[in-house]
Protein backbone atom coordinates (compact mmCIF):
# COMPACT_ATOMS: atom_id res chain seq x y z
CA UNK A 1 0.00 0.00 0.00
CA UNK A 2 1.40 3.42 -1.00
CA UNK A 3 1.08 5.46 1.87
CA UNK A 4 2.44 8.69 -0.10
CA UNK A 5 -1.43 10.19 0.32
CA UNK A 6 -1.42 9.82 4.14
CA UNK A 7 2.24 12.06 3.94
CA UNK A 8 1.10 14.10 1.41
CA UNK A 9 -2.45 15.00 2.87
CA UNK A 10 -0.63 15.04 6.87
CA UNK A 11 1.97 17.82 5.08
CA UNK A 12 -0.50 19.87 3.56
CA UNK A 13 -3.26 19.56 6.40
CA UNK A 14 -0.43 20.59 9.11
CA UNK A 15 1.79 23.40 7.50
CA UNK A 16 -1.75 25.00 5.95
CA UNK A 17 -3.03 24.95 10.06
CA UNK A 18 0.04 27.01 10.89
CA UNK A 19 -0.36 29.36 8.44
CA UNK A 20 -3.71 29.62 9.47
CA UNK A 21 -3.18 29.80 12.73
CA UNK A 22 -0.99 32.78 12.99
CA UNK A 23 -3.25 34.67 10.45
CA UNK A 24 -6.60 33.61 11.49
CA UNK A 25 -5.53 35.07 15.25
CA UNK A 26 -3.63 38.19 13.82
CA UNK A 27 -6.62 38.88 11.20
CA UNK A 28 -9.29 38.60 14.38
CA UNK A 29 -7.44 40.45 16.98
CA UNK A 30 -6.69 43.57 14.35
CA UNK A 31 -10.03 43.69 12.54
CA UNK A 32 -11.59 44.17 15.77
CA UNK A 33 -10.02 47.24 16.17
CA UNK A 34 -11.13 48.73 12.57
CA UNK A 35 -14.33 50.99 12.28
CA UNK A 36 -17.58 49.16 12.26
CA UNK A 37 -18.43 49.20 8.47
CA UNK A 38 -14.70 48.29 7.09
CA UNK A 39 -14.73 45.72 9.88
CA UNK A 40 -18.44 44.55 7.82
CA UNK A 41 -16.57 44.17 4.73
CA UNK A 42 -13.59 42.90 5.16
CA UNK A 43 -15.29 39.98 7.57
CA UNK A 44 -17.65 39.09 4.39
CA UNK A 45 -14.46 38.49 2.31
CA UNK A 46 -12.45 35.88 4.57
CA UNK A 47 -15.47 34.20 5.62
CA UNK A 48 -16.60 33.87 1.87
CA UNK A 49 -14.23 30.35 1.34
CA UNK A 50 -16.44 28.89 4.25
CA UNK A 51 -19.85 28.94 2.17
CA UNK A 52 -18.80 29.20 -1.02
CA UNK A 53 -18.78 25.33 -3.16
CA UNK A 54 -14.87 23.92 -2.98
CA UNK A 55 -15.05 23.73 -6.74
CA UNK A 56 -15.37 27.45 -6.89
CA UNK A 57 -12.87 28.29 -4.61
CA UNK A 58 -10.47 26.40 -6.67
CA UNK A 59 -11.89 28.01 -9.77
CA UNK A 60 -10.68 31.37 -8.46
CA UNK A 61 -7.61 30.10 -7.10
CA UNK A 62 -6.75 28.83 -11.19
CA UNK A 63 -7.78 32.17 -12.02
CA UNK A 64 -5.12 33.81 -9.80
CA UNK A 65 -2.21 31.23 -9.60
CA UNK A 66 -3.19 29.60 -12.91
CA UNK A 67 0.20 29.60 -15.26
CA UNK A 68 -1.49 31.59 -18.05
CA UNK A 69 -2.17 34.33 -15.60
CA UNK A 70 0.13 37.11 -14.61
CA UNK A 71 0.85 36.36 -11.01
CA UNK A 72 1.18 32.67 -11.89
CA UNK A 73 3.58 33.84 -14.79
CA UNK A 74 5.34 36.22 -12.40
CA UNK A 75 5.72 33.47 -9.27
CA UNK A 76 6.37 30.78 -12.18
CA UNK A 77 9.82 33.19 -13.35
CA UNK A 78 10.32 32.64 -10.02
CA UNK A 79 10.42 29.20 -9.21
CA UNK A 80 7.20 29.20 -7.77
CA UNK A 81 4.28 27.20 -9.21
CA UNK A 82 0.65 26.41 -7.21
CA UNK A 83 -0.69 24.49 -10.24
CA UNK A 84 -0.05 20.55 -9.89
CA UNK A 85 2.45 21.19 -6.98
CA UNK A 86 1.84 19.36 -3.37
CA UNK A 87 2.07 23.38 -2.22
CA UNK A 88 -0.36 24.65 -4.12
CA UNK A 89 -2.24 21.62 -1.91
CA UNK A 90 -1.08 23.80 1.14
CA UNK A 91 -2.76 27.12 -0.81
CA UNK A 92 -6.04 25.75 -1.62
CA UNK A 93 -5.94 24.17 1.75
CA UNK A 94 -5.36 27.45 3.80
CA UNK A 95 -8.03 29.27 1.66
CA UNK A 96 -10.54 26.89 2.56
CA UNK A 97 -9.88 26.32 6.38
CA UNK A 98 -8.32 30.03 7.24
CA UNK A 99 -12.02 31.32 7.91
CA UNK A 100 -12.66 28.52 10.29
CA UNK A 101 -9.66 29.52 12.51
CA UNK A 102 -10.57 33.41 11.64
CA UNK A 103 -14.19 33.20 13.28
CA UNK A 104 -13.36 30.92 15.83
CA UNK A 105 -10.43 33.34 16.98
CA UNK A 106 -12.74 36.32 16.74
CA UNK A 107 -15.94 34.48 19.18
CA UNK A 108 -12.77 33.80 21.70
CA UNK A 109 -11.32 37.57 21.56
CA UNK A 110 -14.98 38.67 22.19
CA UNK A 111 -15.21 36.59 24.77
CA UNK A 112 -12.34 38.14 26.71
CA UNK A 113 -13.10 39.98 30.03
CA UNK A 114 -11.72 43.36 28.85
CA UNK A 115 -10.83 44.24 32.62
CA UNK A 116 -8.11 41.49 32.60
CA UNK A 117 -6.24 43.76 30.26
CA UNK A 118 -7.08 47.28 31.52
CA UNK A 119 -5.86 46.08 35.44
CA UNK A 120 -2.39 44.45 33.43
CA UNK A 121 -1.76 48.16 31.60
CA UNK A 122 -2.60 49.36 35.34
CA UNK A 123 0.21 47.35 36.43
CA UNK A 124 3.08 48.87 33.49
CA UNK A 125 2.94 45.16 31.24
CA UNK A 126 3.36 45.87 27.79
CA UNK A 127 1.19 45.56 25.06
CA UNK A 128 2.87 42.19 23.90
CA UNK A 129 2.87 40.45 27.16
CA UNK A 130 -0.62 41.11 27.44
CA UNK A 131 -1.72 39.75 24.35
CA UNK A 132 0.63 36.67 24.77
CA UNK A 133 0.43 35.72 28.44
CA UNK A 134 -3.09 37.15 29.31
CA UNK A 135 -5.25 37.45 26.40
CA UNK A 136 -4.44 34.43 24.82
CA UNK A 137 -3.64 32.03 27.73
CA UNK A 138 -7.51 33.17 28.70
CA UNK A 139 -9.11 32.15 25.50
CA UNK A 140 -6.97 29.76 24.70
CA UNK A 141 -9.02 26.63 24.49
CA UNK A 142 -11.52 28.51 21.68
CA UNK A 143 -8.07 29.06 19.79
CA UNK A 144 -6.64 25.41 19.91
CA UNK A 145 -9.98 24.49 18.82
CA UNK A 146 -9.78 26.42 16.06
CA UNK A 147 -6.58 24.93 15.00
CA UNK A 148 -7.79 21.58 15.36
CA UNK A 149 -10.91 22.58 13.03
CA UNK A 150 -8.45 24.40 10.62
CA UNK A 151 -6.77 21.13 10.53
CA UNK A 152 -9.84 18.99 10.31
CA UNK A 153 -10.96 20.94 7.58
CA UNK A 154 -7.66 20.98 5.48
CA UNK A 155 -7.22 17.03 5.64
CA UNK A 156 -10.77 16.58 4.00
CA UNK A 157 -10.03 19.32 1.86
CA UNK A 158 -10.89 17.81 -2.25
CA UNK A 159 -12.55 20.07 -4.81
CA UNK A 160 -10.37 22.94 -4.80
CA UNK A 161 -7.46 20.68 -4.16
CA UNK A 162 -8.91 18.47 -7.07
CA UNK A 163 -9.29 21.50 -9.22
CA UNK A 164 -5.81 23.45 -8.94
CA UNK A 165 -2.96 20.59 -7.62
CA UNK A 166 -5.15 17.44 -9.68
CA UNK A 167 -4.29 14.23 -9.17
CA UNK A 168 -0.51 12.24 -9.31
CA UNK A 169 0.73 10.00 -7.94
CA UNK A 170 3.91 10.08 -5.90
CA UNK A 171 4.10 13.45 -6.30
CA UNK A 172 0.18 15.50 -5.35
CA UNK A 173 -2.21 12.62 -4.30
CA UNK A 174 -4.21 12.98 -1.04
CA UNK A 175 -6.47 10.82 0.79
CA UNK A 176 -9.26 12.52 -0.93
CA UNK A 177 -8.09 12.59 -4.62
CA UNK A 178 -7.07 8.91 -3.57
CA UNK A 179 -10.24 7.44 -2.90
CA UNK A 180 -12.06 9.47 -5.62
CA UNK A 181 -9.77 7.91 -8.29
CA UNK A 182 -9.84 3.74 -6.52
CA UNK A 183 -13.37 4.63 -6.89
CA UNK A 184 -13.44 5.42 -10.81
CA UNK A 185 -11.54 2.61 -11.67
CA UNK A 186 -13.93 0.19 -8.93
CA UNK A 187 -10.84 -0.41 -6.88
CA UNK A 188 -13.56 -0.73 -3.71
CA UNK A 189 -11.38 -2.08 -1.72
CA UNK A 190 -8.42 0.14 -1.29
CA UNK A 191 -10.76 2.70 -1.36
CA UNK A 192 -12.17 1.53 1.87
CA UNK A 193 -8.82 1.38 3.48
CA UNK A 194 -8.31 4.90 2.63
CA UNK A 195 -12.01 5.59 3.68
CA UNK A 196 -11.17 3.80 7.37
CA UNK A 197 -7.91 5.66 7.79
CA UNK A 198 -9.52 9.10 6.95
CA UNK A 199 -12.35 8.06 9.60
CA UNK A 200 -9.64 7.03 12.11
CA UNK A 201 -7.84 10.51 11.96
CA UNK A 202 -11.43 12.54 11.54
CA UNK A 203 -12.62 10.82 14.69
CA UNK A 204 -9.62 11.77 16.43
CA UNK A 205 -9.78 15.32 15.39
CA UNK A 206 -13.47 15.25 16.80
CA UNK A 207 -12.20 13.58 20.18
CA UNK A 208 -9.73 16.60 20.24
CA UNK A 209 -12.50 19.38 19.80
CA UNK A 210 -14.56 17.82 22.59
CA UNK A 211 -12.29 17.70 25.21
CA UNK A 212 -11.35 21.30 24.14
CA UNK A 213 -15.05 22.39 24.24
CA UNK A 214 -15.32 20.64 27.92
CA UNK A 215 -12.45 22.19 29.04
CA UNK A 216 -13.76 25.44 28.13
CA UNK A 217 -17.05 25.03 29.76
CA UNK A 218 -15.37 23.65 33.24
CA UNK A 219 -13.78 26.76 33.03
CA UNK A 220 -15.96 29.14 32.52
CA UNK A 221 -19.04 27.68 35.03
CA UNK A 222 -19.70 29.74 37.72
Amino acid sequence: MDLYPLYNSLRIALLSSVLVFFTGIGAAYYLAKLPKGLKGILDLLLTLPLVLPPTVVGWFLLLLFGSNRPIGQFLSQHGIRFVMSWYGGVLTAFVVSFPLMYRTARGAFESFDETLAWSAKTLGLSNAYIFWRIRLASIRPGILAGFVLSFARALGEYGATAMLIGYTPGKTATISTTVYQLWRTNNNADALQWVLINLAISGTVLLAVNLLEKKQTRKVAP
